[in-house]
């Protein structure tokens, strides 16, 4: 059936998908529907919106933030985040992207779906817009002091701050500046999250204008998923939003890009530290502008030749920049790119020298020129058609739900004026690519049409300097200051008063029974946990999960981590990351990665270092093997698992090299973005072994350890005693007590047990009674600053607390969800201008942190986490905030992954002793939690002299800390 308001365009079965796609038009305003019905309970919802910014603004992302902060039907001060607390969805989100912006949220309850569509539409449709909430999460001016005219001016805003600390990145820049010249005419030009120098630009007025004209339903994509049918979500969506409008030409769309007639040369600067070494650290990008994204077969012609290029070592492309000599290792943009209407393919390195541009390029064109010449080897391009119907075939969903991301697979194709159907149902055209293939020319062709042939080039290097930062600075420096001289007595006591209200409204409270909500009495009662069954493999305990995976098989050996000496255990992570791209056997490395691209979807390694349930200070610790594979691999896939763990070879010392360099870079590249993770690195690290060990293996500690190591590795002697001690662990891990895991669809079992018999009986047994790794216990306070080339900062402060099953862990766990949402969020983000704050119980590790991301305060914001249970003790708390909080957590406790991620997750959680019944009985008493419970155990544990902290910022902002602290310097 079809909701009367709507018109029924289409309905195709996608049999490989196992679902129907529906295409409706709404009668009046022309708005379009897409639903994708499948039985699936975890239904999801999003509306889109083509967004075309003309400037840097950051228009549409200031919109997307302040589209949230109160609607005509739901005018509270924060309904979005304020929904995260009433709800049980199992995602909730709103991003913008270059030329569109989505808003889209998923729920298995259906009454909470329904909440949620209503606060949704109204939101997006209907928003207030008022300009106290855009100068709150966009942009406005502050005194430095608030109350006095005397202190500087200062820029503050969470999209502000949050731009500021994307802009920190190398990466982050370097996108930015290759779409600004690979796309110099259209809506790519400009930074769609917006240029920390050009935010401050944009006004309340043009905000409002961009919604009116680009918030319409004219211009608006509804797309759904699930078990719910189409007409009941077009019930909603008529009466909460679409009965109100009228039709309207918005004009909106994206022009083709005007075509170069010769490549362009472009060189900029990104900014490093001050005492920072520039050498090695340039980054040199070849990018081409290819064909319409809304063609599928020409993304998948490039597709394919991308993956050919550059899919793994075996690729020619991918090889040569990974064994040269003018850079580190290839670039993290390196690929297909399929997001802008028009696609793009991108190539480079990273980790050179600006003179060194010239060569890169010959380099590129001398690998492009070979393969139009002589083509490649038939499996290499076997291999990547191979890639490219596994992931069309495997269901995925545990980042995001699968719904959602099929449902984004639609977006630009729709927007574009490209059919969403084509992109979801691929075999037709996946099936004539294969037989272009045949044509030994097809690759040859496409790299003459695509590449070689096509004058839309961009040549871009972007170099390291280290007096950037202070230029920058300098200038908002100076800028600011300019705007305070021109500032009469009036408008500086306006700029004070401002402030003020501001911090007024942030304080209030809203009414929250304005919003729909779920209770705990819409809690299922149960925890869905996969049971697996017991068949052992060749003497190895072996559990079996009967799941629907579409007829794709996973497998896993999980190897307890033996008692390693202390040098050998430093090169644990070091042994993980090379262990699927190093050789094989009788099979050199560039030769073993092609084998896995043609047998499987890759190999996956895992360390997982988990406390026990019963003590903190007592670890479990266990090394995965993993791999996936179509059921006509399986057999080839079950032989890799046991050759790779059992013939791993570490003999090829160029290549070790070349592996440590790319490690390095990519750790290197990534700091700023990965700041909140290291900083709780730090904070935690003194807490537990747990926290310790991931600290010298994830954190600051071991990112130092790896650029020592890089260092080090001048000469063959060096390198080859570094393959010894992979070796060694190898041979240490070989003789580990281990188990194997296998998910599969239920007829596959039998022929898949004989498989795996034959292939593990040759694999050396277990050791008896070998020791296994268990750390000294860890207990000692740290406070550590360090700096790092920035201009936002990140705080932890870390508690040692209780382990999963002590009677306080339920409380503890509904403590972090409570803390944020009612202090830290308004504190950390609203008041203090950061990106966000949190915090988390973490019982892997026996902590509890708060923490604050890309956040322009230091002190201020470890006093807020203090300020936080003052609060906590001080406060009279509603019960409702007591059940939102819980809510929170069972949220996330219910939240359904992939159908093979759920088995492996529940197969993980049991061997680290979070059981079916351990974890169901957690959940029952999280259920339970009261808030004398929430005092009492902040009252135990998270006292001021049981804290450590840490915070990684810029070296002269780190100076204005109050008190002792350890410095270090990234």
């Amino acid at each position: 059936m079809t909701h009367p308001a709507f018109t029924l365009v289409r309905r195709t079965p996608i049999v490989s998908l196992h679902l129907t796609f529906e295409e409706y038009r709404h009668n009046k305003t022309g708005a379009r529907h897409i639903h994708l019905a499948a039985e699936d309970s975890n239904n999801v919802f999003m509306v889109t919106f083509l967004t075309v910014p003309e400037d840097s603004t950051g228009v549409a992302h200031i919109l997307e933030h302040t589209t949230l902060c109160g609607s005509e039907r739901y005018p509270v001060r924060d309904p979005f985040f304020m929904m995260t607390r009433r709800s049980l969805n199992t995602f909730m989100n709103a991003f913008t992207g270059s030329d569109w912006t989505a808003y889209p949220f998923a729920s298995q309850s259906n009454k909470d779906f329904d909440n949620l569509l209503q606060v949704y539409l109204d939101a997006v449709f209907f928003p207030l817009l008022e300009p106290l909430d855009f100068a709150q999460e966009g942009h406005r001016l502050e005194f430095e002091k608030v109350d006095d005219v005397n202190s500087p001016l200062v820029y503050k805003g969470v999209v502000y701050n949050e731009m500021k600390g994307a802009m920190s990145s190398p990466v982050q820049r370097l996108v930015i500046a290759l779409n600004k010249y690979l796309y110099p005419t259209t809506t790519y030009h400009y930074n769609s999250g917006g240029e920390p120098s050009d935010i401050p630009n944009l006004t309340h007025a043009q905000l409002k204008a961009f919604h009116a004209s680009h918030y319409h339903p004219s211009n608006a994509a509804f797309f759904t998923y699930g078990d719910l049918s189409a007409e009941r979500h077009q019930g909603f969506f008529e009466t909460c939003a679409l009965s109100r409008f009228e039709s309207l030409d918005t004009h909106l769309s994206v022009a083709n890009e005007q075509r170069f007639t010769a490549p362009q040369a472009i060189t900029l600067n990104y900014p490093i530290g001050e005492q920072e070494e520039t050498e090695d650290k340039t980054h040199i990008l070849l990018a081409w502008l290819l064909n319409n994204s809304t063609d599928v077969r020409e993304n998948l012609n490039a597709d394919l030749l991308a993956g050919v290029l550059l899919d793994n070592s075996a690729s020619p492309l991918r090889h040569a920049l990974e064994t040269t000599d003018l850079g580190l290792s290839p670039s993290a943009l390196c690929g297909f790119d399929e997001n802008a209407k028009e696609s793009c393919f991108v190539c480079g390195l990273e980790g050179s020298n600006p003179e060194e541009a010239e060569a890169v390029e010959a380099l590129i064109f001398d690998v492009l020129n070979e393969v139009a010449e002589h083509g490649v080897d038939a499996s290499l391009v076997e291999s990547v058609l191979h890639q490219i119907e596994l992931a069309q075939r495997e269901v995925s969903g545990d980042g995001m739900p699968y719904g959602l991301q099929l449902l984004l697979q639609c977006v630009s194709p729709l927007l574009h004026g490209g059919d969403p159907i084509a992109f979801l149902e691929i075999d037709e055209a996946l099936n004539a690519l294969r037989e272009d293939c045949k044509n030994p020319e097809f690759i040859p062709q496409l790299t003459r049409r695509l590449l070689l042939d096509n004058p839309h080039r961009i040549r871009l290097v972007m170099q390291p300097d280290s007096t950037l930062a202070t230029q920058e600075l300098s200038a908002e420096i100076a800028r600011l200051a300019t705007i305070k001289a021109q500032l009469t007595e009036t408008a500086k006591q306006q700029l004070i008063e401002q402030a003020k209200i501001l911090k007024t409204k942030q304080e209030n409270s809203s009414d929250p029974d304005i919003l729909p909500k779920v209770t705990l009495a819409d809690v299922p009662a149960d925890l869905f946990i996969p049971e697996g069954t017991q068949r052992a493999i060749a003497n190895i305990p072996t559990t079996w999960y009967t799941r629907s995976t579409n007829g794709m098989v996973y497998m896993s050996v999980a190897i307890d981590l033996p008692a390693l000496s202390s040098e050998l255990l430093e090169y644990v992570p070091l042994f993980c990351d090379c262990l699927s791209e190093v050789g094989c056997g009788e099979r050199g490395y560039r030769e073993n990665v092609a084998w896995q691209a043609l047998i499987c979807g890759g190999l996956g390694t895992r360390l997982k270092i988990c406390s026990s349930v019963d003590d903190p200070q007592i670890v479990r610790s266990t090394f995965v093997l993993s791999t996936k594979s179509l059921i006509r691999n399986q057999q080839a896939t079950a032989q890799l698992l046991c050759d790779t763990l059992s013939k791993v070879r570490f003999d090829e010392l160029g290549r070790l090299r070349e592996l440590i360099e790319q490690i390095r870079s990519d750790q290197d590249n990534g700091i700023t973005e990965r700041g909140h993770e290291y900083v709780s690195a730090v904070a935690n690290s003194g807490i537990s072994p747990t926290a310790a060990i991931a600290n010298r293996w994830y954190g600051l500690e071991g990112l130092l350890a790896i650029r020592a190591l890089d260092d080090s590795l001048t000469d063959s002697t060096a390198l080859k005693a570094l393959g010894q001690k992979l070796t060694q662990i190898r041979d240490a891990f070989l003789t580990a007590p281990r188990q194997l895991l296998v998910v599969c669809e239920p007829e596959q079992q039998v022929h898949l047990a004989e498989i795996l018999e034959t292939c593990w009986q040759t694999v050396p047994a277990v050791k008896l009674n070998n020791p296994l790794f268990q750390p000294a216990p860890v207990k000692r306070l740290i406070r550590q600053a360090w700096a790092i080339s920035t201009t936002v900062n990140f705080c932890a402060k870390a508690y040692p607390v209780t382990a999963a099953n002590h009677r306080d862990t339920p409380a503890l766990i509904v403590l972090g969800d409570f803390l944020r949402n009612g202090y830290i969020h308004r504190a950390i983000r609203e008041q203090g201008g950061a990106y966000g704050g949190t915090a988390v119980y973490d019982g892997e590790k026996g902590v509890f942190r708060f923490l604050s991301y890309r956040d322009p305060r230091l002190s201020e914001s470890l006093h807020d986490f203090d300020r936080a249970l003052d609060w906590l003790q001080q406060s009279k708390h509603d019960a409702r905030v007591l059940e939102e909080a819980i809510l929170g957590v069972i949220g996330r406790i219910d939240r359904p992954g992939s159908p093979a991620g759920e088995a492996v997750n529940a197969f993980m959680a049991g061997l680290h002793g979070r059981i079916p019944e351990q974890r169901r009985a957690l959940r029952q008493r999280i259920l339970e939690v009261t808030i004398d419970d929430l005092q009492r155990v902040a009252m135990t544990y998270l006292q001021a002299e049981r804290a450590s902290v840490a915070v990684l910022g810029e070296s002269k902002i780190l100076d204005t800390l109050e008190g002792t602290w350890e410095r270090r310097t990234v």
